[in-house]
């Protein structure tokens, strides 16, 4: 069994997820797919266990990254883009009905976010190990979640990816992901 499939064996306790009617794949990278089911389960699931040559076409030796968090530039560059996307929500006025959902401490929101983030892109599954499945729809649906929340939450996380050096290519596939998600996760009409 490759490597993405036993950790997609391990993130969903031994079950493989549906490939089912409920279920939503979005490219992000050459064999990496999001898989967003009615269910909650959003991760980032590797089809190919090792990285590919693509250089060899090329002629360059190049070889390109495994998954999304190896093509952010691993556990650093997600902690960066965890942390300039809650300072933007605390500075830009653009983001003021996203940061008012996040109370007055945004310290356990950056840490869960990076947490969730690096094992989401392919990287370690912090998150999942500590807290479980991440249940995305599940644990926001205490907050009013509707179009204005959406789009400022992928509007601010566009910024910081920008703003971070997030690659042009990588930054396009996620914000797709990220505005899949962030739609389903809506709880109110407007």
């Amino acid at each position: 069994m490759g490597m993405a499939r036993a950790r997609a064996r391990r993130l969903t306790h031994g079950r493989l997820p549906s490939h089912g009617p409920c279920t939503h794949d979005v490219p992000l990278c050459p064999g990496t797919v999001a898989r967003i089911s009615r269910t909650g389960l959003h991760s980032i699931f590797a089809m190919t266990s090792e990285p590919t040559d693509t250089g060899a076409a090329a002629g360059d030796g190049s070889v390109s990254p495994a998954n999304p968090f190896e093509w952010m530039g691993g556990e650093s560059r997600v902690r960066a883009l965890t942390e300039r996307f809650y300072d933007l929500m605390d500075l830009e006025p653009a983001y003021t009905e996203l940061r008012a959902a996040h109370g007055t401490d945004l310290a356990q929101a950056r840490q869960k976010l990076f947490m969730f983030l690096c094992g989401w892109l392919g990287g370690p599954s912090y998150y999942t190990d500590q807290f479980g499945h991440p249940r995305l729809r599940a644990r926001h649906m205490p907050f009013a979640i509707g179009i204005k929340e959406r789009d400022q939450w992928v509007a601010c996380m566009d910024h910081a990816m920008a703003e971070t050096g997030v690659p042009a290519d990588l930054r396009t596939r996620l914000r797709e992901s990220f505005m899949g998600t962030a739609d389903w996760m809506r709880n109110k009409g407007v």
